[in-house]
């Protein structure tokens, strides 16, 4: 029996210094070819030594890995644009390239060197690992909850990860491997560079970087953009929770799609898809196919295809197979490199970033409630996570997201986002106060930039250019989709869509 790989469905978040800490002078940069691996193309790379503490700067040193695609045209020249994919966990020594093939202006190109990096914990940086098995590398985002005793056995799970977290090689840097920490590396990238602010472009979990970067450093902000955003807290307990209101809020796309092709035979209305796929779901949790597809793992897959309109082809095929009795083709996207790593890496992260509830009666009353609330995802959303279990504290309070800094943040938001809801970007934007403006696309999926939204982009790509923004936040309509190159899709949906 092959069990269909969870990975391919998912390929699935204080001061300007630390206080009383004194800002080291920037080391300068040695630049060269970039790592095998780093295959876009116009790319040269360095490393930069950080503090592993930044409470301790002439202690433990970890290395940054840093990538560059430079400006071609010096008189157009503004300075720097930091980009990060995503994940938490996710590489971004290859985004630069990446970038500029998905059709990254030429005005933003010729205005920038853009720069890339693996953070702090992640790739050709001080890597870090919960020496995770092939079976447990899978998605971090739990499955499904039938009930209580789910919860539990969940949970023992989620212990013995922890477990494994505690007693890697790269345990030590359990509580240093943070958001806020990895915010403070990239003002030693600008400080290196010789910039006196940064402009950034973050994805997915990259927005809550970006926004804890701009609180940390407001004066060294320059044009901060950010695509399909995280709520103020980032991905803890609630904003994981959160991914159950995007599962409903994507849903409806998909029953359109399963409408208007009637050969998949998945329903003739919307309400007979949605009764589709708890049918479906009910089935495979009595027995599972002979792949092994359960109820659970289906409902993941599912959620995983919503990230993009190019895979609703396929969750469509695999709907009709599994209601037909035939094995589901394979996932699109194959198994994901470093995926230890990514994954590892994105618990370090998000365990380190905030308190989890310890109590695993918690996590049974959450989904208990979330399975009422939103019944199609809310019991894997509110599920255990490591984080639970972890064995080291935060070292610090998350950082608190507010209104005190220039108004610098433009934010593009789709009205119908799996893992970053609507209803987060908005907590983002009122926390942001006047500081930011939202431009929201009324399309689906993940990710707005460089999709199939003409005004979203433009917008963006005028306030990276120029530093114009909507004087008011903007609401976008509907347009028709237009293509869009594979590499860009390989990345701008980011390795865990976070």
């Amino acid at each position: 029996m092959r069990r269909i790989s969870l990975v391919a469905a998912v390929a699935v978040v204080v001061a300007s210094v630390v206080p009383g800490v004194a800002q080291a002078a920037p080391a300068a940069l040695t630049w060269g070819a970039c790592p095998a691996d780093v295959t876009a193309p116009g790319l040269e790379c360095s490393t930069l030594d950080v503090p592993l503490d930044y409470r301790k700067p002439d202690g433990t040193r970890i290395r940054v890995a840093i990538s560059r695609l430079k400006s071609a045209n010096p008189a157009a020249r503004r300075g720097i644009l930091l980009t990060n994919p995503g994940g938490p966990g996710g590489p971004g020594l290859n985004l630069p390239g990446l970038l500029k093939l998905a059709g990254l202006s030429q005005s933003v190109l010729d205005a920038y060197d853009i720069i890339g990096f693996d953070p702090r914990g992640v790739g050709h940086s001080t890597p870090v690992t919960c020496d995770l098995t092939p079976a447990q590398q899978v998605s971090n985002v739990p499955p499904y909850a039938l009930n209580p005793a789910d919860v539990a056995v969940r949970a023992e799970y989620a212990k013995g990860v922890a477990r494994q977290c505690g007693a890697s090689p790269t345990a030590s840097m359990l509580p240093y491997v943070t958001t806020a920490n990895t915010a403070r590396d990239m003002d030693r990238i600008r400080a290196a560079l010789g910039e006196p602010k940064l402009s950034y472009f973050g994805i997915s979990y990259g927005t809550y970087l970006g926004a804890v970067y701009t609180t940390l450093f407001p004066q060294h902000s320059d044009r901060i953009l950010l695509d399909s955003n995280l709520g103020p807290g980032g991905l803890d307990v609630t904003g994981s929770r959160m991914f159950a209101q995007g599962f409903e809020d994507r849903f409806p796309d998909f029953a359109a799609f399963a409408v208007a092709h009637p050969e998949y035979a998945l329903g003739t209305t919307p309400a007979q898809v949605r009764a589709k796929y708890f049918a479906l779901a009910a089935r495979l949790d009595a027995s599972p196919n002979s792949q092994g597809v359960d109820g659970k793992l289906f409902r993941q897959i599912t959620f995983g295809m919503f990230y993009s309109d190019r895979t609703l082809p396929y969750l469509a095929t695999a709907w009709h197979a599994l209601d037909t009795g035939q094995p589901i083709p394979p996932l699109p996207g194959g198994q994901i490199p470093g995926i230890e790593n990514l994954l590892s890496s994105q618990l370090y992260v998000v365990c380190g970033d905030s308190d989890w509830p310890e109590s695993v009666w918690a996590y049974q009353k959450n989904v208990a409630v979330d399975r009422l609330r939103h019944p199609m995802f809310g019991a894997a959303a509110a599920n255990v996570w490591p984080c639970a279990f972890w064995p080291s504290d935060p070292v610090e309070p998350p950082v608190r997201i507010g209104d005190r800094g220039p108004s610098d943040v433009l934010m593009l938001q789709n009205l119908r986002d799996p893992a970053t809801p609507l209803a987060g970007a908005l907590r983002l934007r009122r926390a942001f106060g006047d500081r930011a403006r939202v431009v929201t696309a009324d399309q689906g999926g993940h990710g707005v930039y460089f999709n199939a939204n003409t005004c979203a982009n433009d917008a963006a790509t005028a306030f990276l250019a120029t530093g114009v923004r909507p004087a008011r936040d903007l609401a976008c309509a509907a347009e028709p989709a237009r293509p869009v190159p594979t590499d860009a899709l390989r990345v701008l949906g980011s390795s865990l869509g976070m």
